[in-house]
């Protein structure tokens, strides 16, 4: 229809419950891929390497010191990945729990007993942001509660103010 307007909904909270920035994914991924390059690229000189000599006991211990490396390496990518994503889990909980201040907060939650499930979530978080509400109540934003006043004031078209004008335009009239 011409002339009219369609309104645009944004997101709740809900809806945006485990969602990850187009521009954290992409740097997560971008390093995810890296490093799987470099994965393979020293996959395959190991394989070269152990083709070309079966015998050698030096190259067979230098094949060995790389296959340890590589295995020191996919280590050491599987937990950067893990904290990257308990970094974003913890964060986005925060937010959701209205934190006031989330970096005072991020390092008080014990890593050890945050899992990270297939589906993605992170099982252990709940019970730790709970006692975090509890603990430091004054950085968490709180609901509320009330009325709204009374409002038991003069309005100034009322009262004395028009009193106050009447006698004011006598003595200048």
């Amino acid at each position: 229809m011409p002339g009219s307007k369609r309104l645009i909904s944004l997101p709740s909270w809900r809806e945006l419950k485990g969602y990850i920035p187009k521009v954290r994914f992409d740097e997560v991924n971008d390093a995810k891929k890296e490093l799987e390059k470099q994965l393979k690229e020293r996959d395959k000189q190991l394989d070269e390497l152990s083709k070309k000599v079966k015998d050698n006991e030096v190259l067979s211990k230098q094949i060995q010191e790389l296959q340890e490396s590589n295995k020191k390496a996919v280590a050491d990518y599987e937990a950067k990945i893990k904290n990257i994503t308990l970094d974003n889990a913890i964060k986005l909980a925060l937010k959701e729990h209205k934190a006031k201040y989330d970096y005072l907060l991020i390092n008080k939650f014990d890593r050890d007993k945050l899992t990270i499930k297939e589906d993605g979530t992170v099982e252990g978080l709940e019970e730790q942001i709970k006692a975090l509400k509890e603990g430091y109540k004054d950085l968490f934003e709180q609901p509320l509660s009330g009325q709204t006043p009374n409002n038991t004031g003069d309005s100034p078209t009322d009262g004395k103010m028009l009193q106050v004008a009447d006698i004011i335009r006598k003595n200048l009239g």
